[in-house]
């Protein structure tokens, strides 16, 4: 069975997690907790402005927003590439008076849940994700 990988990196931005091989732990352990198996996932931090250009650009989409995934799940293995924007994640923790830390592990668990299979399209696909975050938050 291949190993899987879990990758940090930056575009246009420098940015570094405070403790990468725990968050990375963290996404595992989620990801089996919902009884599937980790592949290879890309988390990717970014500005603002690089964001919303692979929003215009793939989703067609002129507005700001926070993560954007692309899924490359394969039957139960979960993979994909996770932009996640670091002006977004400041201004959002700023808003709901969060502290950064707790917005990007948000905003991470987030982008890792819609990849499992997870929605916020309507009321209720929404109300499960937030539970489902509060949930894996709390590990």
């Amino acid at each position: 069975m291949k190993e899987s990988s879990l990758e940090f990196f930056s575009e246009d931005i420098e940015f570094h997690l405070n403790d990468p091989l725990a968050v990375k732990e963290w996404v595992q352990k989620s990801i089996l907790n919902e009884q599937l198996s980790p592949g290879d996932l890309n988390f990717i931090f970014c500005s603002d402005k690089y964001l919303l250009k692979i929003n215009q650009d793939y989703l067609n989409h002129d507005y700001y927003t926070d993560i954007i995934t692309f899924d490359y799940r394969d039957g139960n293995v979960i993979s994909g590439d996770l932009f996640i924007s670091i002006d977004r994640v400041k201004e959002n923790a700023k808003n709901s008076s969060l502290d950064f830390q707790s917005e990007i592990h948000r905003v991470i668990i987030h982008g890792v849940l819609h990849i499992m299979g997870y929605n916020d399209k309507t009321p209720e696909e929404e109300s499960i994700i937030r539970s489902k975050e509060d949930f894996y938050l709390s590990l």
